[in-house]
């Protein structure tokens, strides 16, 4: 029979599969702040283009705002990567966590593919987290970090 488990190998399937679910977490946390990020960079592009629609706005000012809407479609583009690699990041995991139990509860032959499925979805969070690092690092260089003017106190 393919499919006879005792108690004990359900409990220690169980116990397998228990870390890859950290795993899980983390990666469902990075998709939640990765998600807040992308909806800021639609509200912030949305914002430009309806200022750019009104028409009221210089032409100095509209050649700013559109270079800004190209960095944001840059940065749409890192977040948007960075949310595909998790998703698919979370299904290698979830992969990995059906294969290690399958094993433990069967006698199919899982190992290997679970070896697999999991390495390859570690792969994914760390490309994923390249493009977080990619998407953040272009957001900083949009700021403009304007220090006071100096004052000008007189010499006496």
């Amino acid at each position: 029979m393919i499919f006879a488990p005792d108690l004990a190998a359900v409990t220690h399937g169980i116990q397998l599969a228990v870390a890859p679910v950290f795993l899980l977490t983390a990666v469902s946390g990075m998709i939640a702040a990765t998600a807040g990020r992308l909806g800021r960079i639609i509200d912030r592009a949305r914002f430009l283009e309806n200022r750019l629609d009104t028409g009221n706005v210089d032409e100095q000012r509209s050649l700013k705002m559109y270079a800004e809407l190209k960095q944001l479609r840059h940065r749409g583009w890192l977040v948007n990567g960075c949310i595909a690699l998790l998703t698919l990041c979370a299904m290698l995991i979830g992969l990995t966590i059906i294969l290690l139990f399958l094993g433990e509860t069967s006698e199919l032959p899982t190992l290997k593919i679970a070896t697999i499925s999991f390495l390859s979805g570690v792969a994914c969070f760390l490309a994923a987290l390249l493009c977080f690092l990619a998407e953040t690092l272009q957001a900083t260089k949009l700021l403009k970090f304007a220090e006071a003017p100096p004052s000008h106190t007189p010499i006496s």
